[in-house]
This record gives structure tokens, sequence and C-alpha cells, in this order.
């Protein structure tokens, strides 16, 4: 049986841990500490870690980790992560616990950003996705453009819905208060909102999300809907509706000022 913990970090952070009673695989340490503390508490090897993105608070508990416990290290080709690791990039799998990942390149917060999905664990796909996707929001564009992010963005949101969307934050009541200025009628975004402000109330996560639920709130998956698209023309006069780009940056800028 796989257990999947949001480990909490920082002040928002979650490193993912997937394990089995025995060996487990993190994702994202940006801090050794709650990942050595669970390993101890629960008598856990780790066999790997696997890695999204070069920003600290994704990477920095790697060479502890990596020291601690010998586990091997994967990652994006194309950036500074602390070696060594395994580099990987579209197309590349990663078998760990007996858990097959794809890798995909997911460029736009950081300009080699990738995502690993497995399209079975325990009867649903699992989606670790870094920064790239919160519920009900998008990573900031630090290194890449729109249109990067918005590719990347599709292709998450055309993985099956009952995808499980581990992402690495705790954004998701300030993300759903955004969305909920962009689609003040969106009855499944007002419905989730009192979900996820339940859960917080109760200091739960509100993660992992489902990514057919994500297709419904996420005004960043939402991009050719007349709403968002009216929304985003609202915010910026000049975007053309139809252009899903220029929505997109429109809505990113207005997130950013939000």
């Amino acid at each position: 049986l796989m257990n999947l913990l949001p480990l909490p970090a920082f002040t928002d952070n979650y490193i993912w841990m997937l394990h089995n009673a025995r060996q487990a695989i993190v994702v994202d340490p940006g801090d050794a500490t709650p990942v050595l503390q669970t390993l101890q508490a629960q008598g856990l090897q780790l066999q790997a870690i696997l890695v999204t993105h070069h920003h600290a608070d994704h990477v920095g508990g790697v060479d502890a980790l990596r020291a601690a416990t010998g586990a091997q290290v994967f990652g994006p080709a194309r950036e500074r992560i602390p070696e060594p690791l395994v580099r990987l990039a579209q197309g590349d799998t990663v078998e760990v616990l007996g858990l097959r990942f794809s890798v995909l390149d997911v460029p736009g917060h950081t300009a080699g950003h990738i995502a690993y999905y497995c399209p079975d664990m325990q009867g649903a796909p699992l989606l670790f996705c870094g920064d790239t996707l919160f519920s009900g929001g998008c990573g900031r564009l630090f290194e890449g453009t729109p249109a990067q992010m918005l590719a990347s963005l599709d292709q998450l949101a055309a993985l099956p819905g009952d995808t499980r969307v581990c992402c690495t934050h705790e954004y998701t009541l300030s993300n759903l208060r955004f969305a909920r200025a962009v689609e003040p009628g969106n009855q499944a975004l007002l419905h989730y909102s009192s979900h996820c402000e339940s859960l917080r109330a109760r200091q739960l996560p509100t993660l992992p999300s489902r990514m057919a639920l994500e297709r419904d709130i996420n005004p960043f998956l939402r991009v050719r809907e007349t709403a968002v698209a009216a929304a985003a023309q609202g915010f910026d006069a000049r975007v053309p509706q139809q252009d899903a780009v220029a929505v997109f940056a429109a809505l990113r800028q207005w997130k950013n000022d939000f």
C-alpha cells in the first residue's frame, strides 16, 4: 500500500513523500529536516529524490538528504541542481518504488521546469507539478513567457480528470480569492472555496487536488471560457478575447497585482 504525504516546510511549502511503509521517495525537498524526521519516525529508507526546478525552497535539502541516505537524485536536464543527479526531460521515465513516472517539460515558472506523471498509483494517476500548477492558480513567470506557461498548463490540463494534483505550496485560499474575482458566478468555484476554507480552519492541507476540478475552477486553465476572457478584457481593455495567450498574460498580471 502506497502512502502519499504532504510534509509541511517553511511557511507554505509541501515536500511530497510517497512510501510503502519501508521505502520512500520525496519531491522537491527544500528543507531536509522534516524529511529526516519523518523517515526516522516511520522507519523508512529514502530511495529517491525527485526535483522539479532549481529554486532554493525546492532543492535546499537535497545535499543533506543525499549525504544522510544515499538516495538517488533526479531533476531537470537544463537547470542548476546540486550534483550528482540523473538529468531528465520530456519523454524520459523514472522507475521508483515500483511506479513508473513520465517526465513532462513544463517551462514558464522557470525555463527548465519539469513535472512527474504516473498514470496509475493505486487506481488513479498522480502528478507532481512543482510550481507550474497550483490549486486555483499557477506559478509566477520568473523565466518563461506567457505562451510557454499556457502550453505547459494546457499539457497538464489534458491529463485524466481523476489525476491527483500534488502542488508544492498551500496557496489555495489566496488563489481562490482571485479566481472568484475573475469568475464570481462559477458555482463549482464557490462550492470548492467553502470546502477549502473548512479544511484550512482545521489546519488540514487542501492538496492534492484533482485535474477535473481544476479544469472547472482554475482561471488559468479556463482562458478559453467566455466569462474568463471577458474578465481579462475588463482588467485590460486591449486584450483580444479570442487570443488565449493574451488572456492568460492579462490574468497573470492581474494576479501579480491582486
